[in-house]
């Protein structure tokens, strides 16, 4: 038995409430239950109404396993205890008074529970056993219908934490789109390996001075592959040392630095991740498009996208992936799996905040969007496929690594949809 268990019943009324009565016999009518305080410290419930052997109340309410867990929280030394009209525990072992010494309703609420709800409660979180998430056993019950809908709130609730670090970034940036997209582009193109080193070469980079050099590839290119440090290395080579002097004209112009540029990795990557090819083909992308966030926005096809990013890196890293040693001459263009990651993480989630902004609701729109690319494949994905959850493109995809991630990891069963349909036994 656990708090947020009792809240949960509480909250949504999963208990026989039309005859109540207290520890001492009252008769009680519950009119409100109140408001169930989330993140903020004091009782569980604000302002709830009651009516306790004829007497109508308005309070608070707390909620605890046992009675005497009062006094264990030290809730009779806090004033914000003061205004609670009912105790609601599993086990009332103890009176509890206010500070005026008069007791304080209690109402045990284990002799109003269906023994049914508490079998399912039990099952759902069984602590013995052994199993990938709480539910696994009992997942393949729960309706497609139910899913589906789940589902499409989990991908909103992801879309929202994505927004979160956009909308900081626009703070930090002034409301610049396009410095924003960039930083976003940048981290992306890192993938999980070298995505933070990639959003501080970014970081390091102010968008006006990239917007000066864009016009020009060996510019962009000596700006990035300098700021990530490639170009401090020991070699020779004709396309080296045109980069390294103009990295060294760029950085004396616009008082560049590498203050906080996290360094990048190697390791276990595949040559087409290398760091540096992704920063050649985003050298290149920048390249082609002077506008890009405009592009991004204006553009509203899965085509329209995999045509904007279809872009390969330079002449000299067709037959190379470091600087130092020649390699089969191979050209090495974005896949549309990669591009597909770039939709999923950045561009859809841009177009999403910026729709936003505008005062448009742009759900309907991602939904076509997302639900036109295939789904990732990873663990997380895999598992949940042998669950038998429908796994169709990527806003399921998305939806149940949300789900895994906010809900399952958490043991946050009581807020998820799935948990409540088979805590309700529907």
């Amino acid at each position: 038995m656990t708090e947020d268990f009792l809240q949960y019943l509480w909250k949504y009324k999963k208990f026989g409430f039309t005859n109540l009565k207290t520890t001492k016999h009252e008769e009680l009518i519950l009119q409100q239950v109140g408001t169930h305080n989330v993140e903020n410290s004091g009782p569980d419930f604000f302002n709830a109404r009651l009516i306790i052997q004829g007497q109508k109340w308005a309070g608070n309410v707390e909620v605890h396993i046992k009675s005497s867990d009062w006094y264990v929280h030290n809730h009779e030394n806090d004033p914000a205890y003061d205004n609670v009209i009912l105790h609601v525990v599993w086990e009332d072992d103890v009176e509890v008074y206010r500070n005026d010494n008069s007791i304080i309703p209690t109402l045990q609420l284990k002799e109003y529970v269906k023994e049914e709800l508490l079998v399912r409660y039990k099952k759902l979180f069984d602590k013995n056993a052994q199993q990938w998430i709480s539910c696994d056993k009992q997942l393949p019950e729960v309706s497609d219908f139910m899913l589906s809908n789940w589902q499409e709130r989990l991908y909103l609730e992801r879309l929202e934490k994505k927004s979160t670090l956009i909308l900081e970034l626009l703070e930090d940036s002034a409301n610049n789109w396009e410095a924003v997209l960039f930083r976003l582009l940048s981290k992306n193109f890192g993938l999980k390996t070298n995505g933070i080193a990639f959003l501080s070469i970014a970081n390091s980079i102010d968008f006006a001075v990239l917007r000066k050099c864009t016009d020009h590839l060996g510019q962009i290119e000596a700006l990035f592959f300098g700021q990530a440090g490639f170009l401090e290395i020991n070699t020779e080579g004709e396309y080296f040392n045109t980069l390294k002097k103009e990295y060294r004209f760029l950085k004396n112009k616009f008082k560049l630095n590498t203050n906080g540029v996290e360094p990048l990795h190697f390791f276990r990557l595949r040559p087409s991740n290398f760091p540096t090819i992704r920063l050649a083909q985003l050298a290149m992308l920048y390249f082609k498009n002077h506008q890009l966030f405009s592009k991004v926005i204006n553009s509203n096809t899965i085509d329209d996208f995999y045509t904007l990013f279809n872009v390969e890196t330079s002449e000299f890293w067709q037959n190379h992936y470091t600087f130092e040693k020649e390699s089969k001459t191979r050209k090495k263009k974005l896949t549309k799996s990669f591009i597909d990651l770039l939709l999923i993480n950045t561009i859809i989630p841009m177009k999403f905040v910026y729709a936003r902004s505008m005062g448009q609701n742009p759900e309907e729109d991602i939904f076509e969007l997302i639900s036109k690319l295939p789904f990732e494949k990873n663990s997380i994905i895999s598992n949940f496929a042998d669950l038998k959850v429908p796994i169709e493109n990527a806003m399921h995809s998305q939806a149940m690594i949300q789900l895994k991630n906010t809900y399952c990891d958490q043991k946050a069963c009581l807020k998820c949809a799935i948990g409540n349909y088979l805590l309700n036994g529907e």
